[in-house]
Order: structure tokens, then sequence, then C-alpha cells
């Protein structure tokens, strides 16, 4: 099964939500359709920024790429009812390199 990555910037919480609901938020919105790998929190020029690693079940490989698409649109429309964002981004991992969609 192919392994995918989408990534967003966190810019800030949304009332009465605690940061721990980031996470579970975006985990939850793409373990919804995929198995999910990992996921990590990095702290990039002073801006927090998620990642959730998942894998696509196979298929032909344009089709591989819009349920990545899709599954990164679902975890930034989750995490933006707990908190604001930037714009989500997606790659693919490909011959051990990470290949932006």
């Amino acid at each position: 099964m192919p392994s995918f990555r989408a990534t967003i910037q966190i810019t800030g919480l949304r009332p009465g939500h605690a940061p721990a609901e980031v996470m579970d938020m975006a985990v939850a919105a793409v373990a919804a359709a995929h198995v999910v790998e990992a996921n990590q929190l990095d702290i990039v020029a002073g801006v927090p920024r998620i990642t959730v690693r998942f894998m696509v079940e196979a298929s032909e490989f344009d089709a591989e790429n819009l349920l990545a698409r899709k599954a990164a649109a679902a975890m930034e429309h989750g995490v933006n009812t707990v908190a604001t964002t930037g714009a989500v981004h997606t790659a693919r991992r490909s011959a051990g390199k990470w290949l932006p969609l």
C-alpha cells in the first residue's frame, strides 16, 4: 500500500478546545478511511505543524493520489473545527523521498 503524509500548520486554537484535540481530530479524520501509520508535532520557526502519515489502498496511481488528497482535505476540515490553520500539504512516499502531490 502506498504511503502518504498530510501536513498542516496550526495558527491558533478555537475557543473551548484543548491543544491535544488538534492531533486527535487530525488522526481521527484520516483514520476514518485509511490506516494511520504515524503522527507527529513539530515546531517550525515558532509555529506548530502536525503531520499525519497514512496508507491508501493500492489501486491505480492517480486514484491513490486522489484518495490521499481527499484524506488531507478531511483532515484540514476536521482540524479547522478545533483550531485555525494554514494550508494543508500532501506528499507521497516514492523511492525514499516525499514528493508533493
